[in-house]
């Protein structure tokens, strides 16, 4: 069994705050079966993820990847399609629909083995995409959708670019049906397909399937979160159900009611009756577990009940990343180690932060190089969730030493907060690895909430008429006061709770009736 390596250091956590979840940036790609193209319901499906509820950000950046072969070689072929130029949108969220419809459908269709190869070539290459200014689609977290032969397509993917050492955010499989193999039967397509498996390299898998449908059908896949789907009736209608499968998927992205992929609907019928009563109506099921979503990955419940898979089936467990050891992945036949991963990067505490002092984060990472090549792993504050457009504040940086193929590591990092890079607010955060003249990122699904210091209030009272006085609290912009007042200093009643917008805040107040007196205080809250 492989093994997790602990570098361990110290920092100081302030009790102090709330916590808030951000939705992480990152690459999504979705792509078609036999026979398909992305002018369906890949575009719909596409064109909805912008519209989730917990979508970070306002702006996107949709392309059009279009693979095609030309005399033993594949060419890639990129158009942006909807939203704004990558380094400008405040989300970071790209979204890919791959077309490989020119090489998918017939009687001699490519094979997905070949397809993957130069994909996954492609998806590592810094000039694939112009507008990335030098950098790869493989520097973000990747989360591969893929249907019918498109689930064959992005799990051989994910292998291949596992061999050259980068590791897969999320997989999702659905109903995947490989040409000619994984027991599968189809004598008159000349192809034989790469089988739909989950590799080590892979973090979170969930695979959606049905055998409702004569021909095609899906299949379960090992190592992952295996939802079977028992009910499918409407959407692309009886004898379709292959097809609705991608439709129930669209469900848990698109909330509308009816919601359309622009071939087919989902109504109240559907909500009623697709998903079960854990997975309400879809908002609890499938894209829910996407960086985007923010789902539980690691959840030991049954949504379907005692005795089906359970969420956390679906979780990397090769080496204990949370959910504990087991063998629930295929190995790669190799790893390159030419990309550094960081695998998961979360805050040890989520309370606030006073500025000045600092926060603890747990990072883990793989780099399959020898542990004395040295990499480095720097911490950013930033006000959106794009690392690429330049207003983001460095907090450190540390070096860290290659994993070899077979370890993880983690590390805990103390991160100062001063004046200079931890403005007061809340910050998203994220981590950079680079190694080996390449880069990979990762958002923390926690927000920083940075306050100021902890210097004391001062007040001043002023004598408005017979009646009344004016408090003054004085104080740093962002601390919150509570003042209070009391007829004897042992008990203290509070008055009113204020989080300051300036440095002042004023309020008016009786004077005691004679011959009673009172005093009055401020107090920092929490």
């Amino acid at each position: 069994m492989a093994r997790v390596r602990g570098l361990w250091g110290l920092g100081l956590l302030l009790l102090i705050g709330s916590d808030r979840y951000v939705s992480a940036t990152g690459v999504t790609i979705i792509t078609h079966g036999y026979g398909g193209n992305v002018d369906g319901w890949v575009t719909g499906m596409a064109d909805r993820i912008a519209n989730y509820s917990r979508f970070p950000g306002t702006n996107f950046t949709t392309y059009k990847i279009s693979v095609t072969k030309s005399g033993g070689s594949y060419y890639f072929v990129t158009t942006r399609t909807s939203g704004s130029a990558p380094t400008t949108s405040d989300s970071g969220q790209i979204i890919v629909k791959l077309d490989w419809s020119s090489l998918a459908g017939g009687l001699f269709p490519d094979s997905t083995y070949n397809v993957a190869a130069a994909t996954s070539l492609a998806l590592q290459q810094a000039n694939l995409i112009a507008e990335l200014g030098g950098h790869a689609l493989a520097e973000f977290p990747m989360h591969l959708v893929g249907h019918s032969r498109g689930g064959s397509l992005i799990c051989e993917l994910s292998r291949d670019l596992g061999t050259n050492g980068v590791w897969v955010d999320h997989l999702t499989t659905l109903d995947p049906h490989p040409l000619n193999n994984d027991g599968f039967s189809d004598p008159i397509i000349f192809a034989v397909d790469a089988p739909a498996r989950t590799y080590v390299n892979v973090l979170f898998h969930d695979n959606y399937w049905e055998n409702i449908q004569a021909y095609p059908y899906g299949e379960a896949v090992a190592g992952a979160y295996v939802r079977q789907l028992y009910s499918l009736g409407g959407g692309y209608g009886a004898g379709s159900e292959h097809s609705t499968v991608h439709l129930w998927y669209h469900g848990t992205i698109d909330w509308r009611n009816p919601a359309s992929d622009t071939e087919a609907a989902i109504a109240s019928a559907q909500r009623a009756s697709w998903w079960v009563a854990y997975e309400n109506q879809g908002l609890l099921a499938g894209f829910y577990y996407s960086l985007i979503g923010g789902g539980d990955r690691l959840s030991p419940n049954q949504p379907v009940g005692p005795g089906f898979p359970a969420i956390r089936d679906g979780y990397n467990q090769t080496w204990d990343l949370g959910a504990g050891t087991a063998a629930n992945r295929t190995a790669l036949p190799a790893n390159g180690g030419n990309w550094p991963n960081l695998i998961t990067f979360n805050r040890m505490e989520t309370n606030a932060v006073v500025q000045g002092q600092a926060l603890s984060v747990k990072f883990f990472y793989q780099w399959a190089q020898p542990t004395n090549s040295t990499g480095t792993m720097s911490f950013y504050l930033d006000d959106d969730f794009n690392p690429l457009n330049s207003n983001d504040h460095l907090l450190k940086q540390t070096a860290v030493p290659g994993t070899g193929g077979a370890y993880v590591s983690y590390v805990t990092v103390s991160l100062p907060l001063d004046a200079a890079n931890a403005t007061p607010g809340y910050h998203a955060l994220y981590g950079k690895i680079t190694a080996g003249g390449r880069t990979r990122y990762l958002y923390a699904p926690e927000l920083v909430q940075v306050i100021s210091s902890r210097q004391p209030p001062t007040l001043d009272i002023a004598k408005l008429n017979a009646t009344q006085c004016r408090i003054g609290v004085n104080g740093v912009t962002g601390q919150t006061i509570i003042l209070q007042s009391s007829t004897n200093f042992p008990a203290w009643v509070p008055l009113a709770t204020n989080t300051l917008a300036g440095s002042r805040w004023t309020i008016t107040n009786n004077f005691p009736g004679y011959p009673d007196q009172r005093f009055y205080r401020a107090v920092l809250g929490p």
